[in-house]
C-alpha cells in the first residue's frame, strides 16, 4: 500500500465528510462557482440586514467607520441587481462552457497534509494581495481602465457588503482569475484551492463592510500588517490612496498607504499629520504653478 495512504493525516476525517457519497457532483466543474456564489450572497446577509434593520442599535453602530453614512434600500437594490446580472451573464456562461468542455475531475482521496494545506493558503494569499495591488493601482493610474472598468465599485465613498463585488464584470472576472489560478501554480489539493476561495470571499466582504468591529482580522495582526476594513474604507474615501486589498505592506513600500479612520469616524494622530501633509502638498503645488 501507498505509504501516503497509510500516513496519519489530520484533515483526512474532515475531508472523508465533505467527499463521501459526493464524488459526482464535487467533482464537476460547476461544484467551485456554486459553492463560491452561494457562500458570497449568504456571506453578505447579517451585514445587510445589520445596515438595513440596525440604524438604531447603538450597541453595533458605534463600530460603523463613516457613522454619517446610511445604507438605504435603493443602494442594496441597485448592488444586488448588478451583482445579480454579472453572475447571470458572465459567470455562468464561462462556468457551463467550462462544464462541457472540461469532464468530472477525480476527487483525490488523500487529504491534503495540515503543512500544505497551511503553507499553500497563505502564499496563496500573499501571492493574491500583491497581484491584485498590481491590478488595483493599473486601474486608478490608467484613466480610461478607471472609467471603464473600476469606476463602478467606487460609486460608494463608504462602503457596504455588496459593494464586495458591485464591479464591472470584467473585474470581476480579473478577481475571479486570482482567486481561481493561483492556488493552481502549487498544484494544491482540491479541499486547498476551495478553502482558499471561500476565505478570499470571507475577507473582501469583512473589507467592503464598513464598521470596525474588535473581531476583526485587523485587530489581530502586530505592527499594523493588516489593514482590513477600516483600511479600505479610508480607500474609498480617498482613493488614490490604499490599493492594495488585504495587508499594507505594498502601500506602505511604494508610498500609497494612508492610516485609516476608527470605529465613529475617529481620525488617528497619524492620519491628521498626512492629511497636513498633502493640505501642505497642495497648497505649495498651487503657489509653484501660479
Amino acid at each position: 500500500m501507498n505509504d501516503s495512504a497509510t500516513e496519519f493525516r489530520i484533515l483526512q476525517p474532515l475531508w472523508n465528510i465533505i467527499k463521501d457519497g459526493r464524488e459526482e457532483y464535487l467533482g464537476s466543474p460547476l461544484f467551485p462557482v456554486f459553492m463560491s456564489v452561494t457562500f458570497y450572497f449568504v456571506a453578505v446577509l447579517p451585514f445587510m440586514i445589520i445596515d438595513l434593520y440596525g440604524k438604531e442599535w447603538h450597541w453595533v453602530q458605534r463600530y460603523k467607520i463613516q457613522p454619517s453614512k446610511e445604507v438605504t434600500w435603493p443602494m442594496v437594490k441597485q448592488t444586488v441587481w448588478v451583482t445579480f446580472w454579472n453572475h447571470v451573464m458572465y459567470i455562468l456562461p464561462a462556468s457551463i462552457a467550462q462544464w462541457v468542455w472540461q469532464p468530472p475531475l477525480p476527487l483525490d482521496p488523500i487529504a491534503p497534509t495540515l503543512w500544505e494545506y497551511l503553507w499553500q493558503i497563505i502564499v496563496s494569499f500573499a501571492l493574491f494581495d500583491t497581484y491584485y495591488y498590481v491590478v488595483h493601482t493599473a486601474f486608478h493610474k490608467y484613466r480610461f481602465l478607471y472609467r471603464w472598468l473600476h469606476a463602478i465599485h467606487h460609486e460608494y465613498h463608504s462602503p457596504f457588503s455588496w459593494v464586495t463585488q458591485y464591479l464591472h464584470p470584467w473585474e470581476l472576472l480579473i478577481v475571479g482569475m486570482g482567486t481561481t489560478f493561483i492556488p493552481w501554480i502549487f498544484d494544491s489539493h482540491c479541499f486547498t484551492i476551495w478553502s482558499f476561495m471561500l476565505l478570499n470571499i470571507v475577507v473582501a466582504v469583512e473589507s467592503h463592510i464598513g464598521f470596525d468591529f474588535p473581531w476583526a482580522p485587523h485587530h489581530w495582526f502586530p505592527f499594523g500588517v493588516y489593514g482590513g476594513a477600516p483600511k479600505h474604507d479610508m480607500h474609498h474615501y480617498k482613493p488614490l490612496t490604499n490599493f492594495q486589498p488585504y495587508f499594507n505592506t505594498w502601500d506602505k513600500l511604494m508610498g500609497t498607504w494612508c492610516p485609516p479612520m476608527a470605529a465613529g469616524g475617529m481620525k488617528s494622530k497619524q492620519l491628521l499629520e498626512f492629511e497636513e501633509k498633502k493640505r501642505m502638498e497642495r497648497q505649495t503645488k498651487f503657489f509653484k504653478s501660479s
